[in-house]
């Protein structure tokens, strides 16, 4: 529980500069205790309040043109990328490896969640990436994509802010119109978890759920204070490092 703990307020912090984070670092975690399907549900409940909490903290300044624009895209590719997610869930392992007399099992929702990671990761520091300027005119497919990838592994952060951080926004507008529209995904994509993993019995997982939430409303409280003397680049590098790591430890079934 200490080691949710402390990894829900650190990634809530960081997520709270670099838009993407909480769900990318803390299903990882979950998964240590979890299926990854199972995890990816219990951090998308995590991630709700926590981004309730921060819409307390900073919904006033969100862009209400870039949340209608963007947002009910991103409900819509939320419910087919939760689909999405329950399907894959049940398949197999299709490789496993050994090592020190230890067995690790590589599935088809591990590969593809980690191949994700690297890929949004890898959007935050490489330079051809990172310079990507999406016009006004393709919100709308970046919303689909944004929800799509919320859906099926969390993963709406990165895409969204890439096609946000060249919106015209301000940095108070750019981090409250994306908590917005990641609580409307949020919303959306939970009651497809419920619906398809109730047998998993989520909620009995309360305890776990409350202090990893509390620990995220810790992070985010930290966050706030120091909003205005926080570089965006430095914790997206950061973010984007531990995102990796990650990434190849889970890919590769250690995790």
């Amino acid at each position: 529980m200490l080691l949710i703990a402390f990894v829900a307020a650190l990634a809530s912090l960081l997520t709270l500069y670099s838009g993407f984070g909480l769900g990318t670092i803390l299903t990882p975690v979950f998964g240590l205790f979890f299926p990854l399907h199972v995890a990816v549900a219990l951090t998308g409940i995590v991630h709700l309040l926590n981004n309730l909490f921060k819409l307390a903290l900073l919904g006033k300044n969100a862009s209400r043109t870039m949340v209608l624009q963007f947002g009910i895209p991103s409900v819509l590719g939320g419910i087919v990328g939760a689909t999405l997610l329950s399907s894959l869930s049940t398949k197999s392992s299709w490789f496993e490896w050994r090592c020190c007399d230890h067995v690790f099992a590589v599935t088809p929702l591990k590969l593809i969640i980690a191949i994700l990671m690297i890929f949004f990761a890898l959007m935050e520091i490489l330079p051809s990436l990172k310079s990507l300027n999406f016009a006004k005119r393709y919100l709308t497919a970046g919303g689909l994509l944004s929800g799509f990838f919320g859906g099926l592994s969390g993963h709406q952060g990165a895409l969204r802010s890439a096609f946000l951080i060249n919106s015209g926004l301000s940095k108070e507008q750019y981090i409250a119109t994306g908590v917005t529209i990641a609580c409307m995904v949020d919303f959306i994509r939970l009651p497809v978890y419920f619906s398809r993993f109730s047998a998993n019995n989520l909620l009995e997982q309360w305890p776990l759920l409350l202090i990893a939430t509390l620990s995220a409303f810790a992070g985010a409280w930290v966050g706030n204070k120091y909003v205005k003397k926080i570089t965006l680049n430095s914790v997206q590098k950061i973010t984007a490092a531990m995102i990796i790591i990650i990434a190849i430890l889970l890919g590769s079934g250690i995790v």
